[in-house]
């Protein structure tokens, strides 16, 4: 499902005399967009291989903090570009499957299968014109509900 199909219908906050609530065409918060849609888009940028696209639909100065071996960050359109082509090159059957998805206060958490069908969690956090402005992302599984169990049990 992708935003810019017609099963896509957007809510009245999507609107453009909504959506602007200063001259200056800045959206007044994050929550003027359907986050999850964005976050739909990205999943199909993903399964179709479009780098072209999965990078537009980030912030020109996003962060992207990878946790799924050795930790990297990228910044900016070029540092994105080098992390995520070699990812779209060679994809498993399964990859980009969705698992869930859910809102959150900060924006949006994905559980979905990786570009080598592993599962993965990723948290978004969006700019104000309605483009991924961070991502992070860590191996989800057994290994992360271990790491949370031991976390809730410490805090218990």
């Amino acid at each position: 499902m992708s935003i810019h199909d017609d099963r896509h219908t957007p809510s009245p906050a999507s609107a453009p005399e909504a959506r602007y609530g200063d001259v200056d065409g800045i959206a007044n918060s994050a929550d003027d967009f359907d986050q999850i849609a964005l976050v739909v888009d990205w999943l199909d940028a993903c399964r179709n291989r479009d780098l072209a696209t999965l990078l537009d639909l980030y912030a020109d100065d996003a962060t992207l903090e990878c946790r799924c071996g050795r930790v990297k960050v990228s910044e900016g359109r070029a540092e994105l570009e080098s992390y995520w082509r070699p990812r779209l090159g060679v994809l498993a059957p399964t990859a980009f499957e969705l698992e869930e998805i859910t809102p959150t206060a900060e924006g949006v958490v994905l559980d979905y299968l990786s570009h080598e069908g592993k599962p993965v969690r990723i948290a978004f956090t969006f700019s104000r014109d309605a483009k991924i402005q961070r991502t992070a992302c860590a191996p989800a599984g057994p290994a992360l509900r271990q790491e949370v169990a031991g976390v809730a049990d410490r805090v218990g």
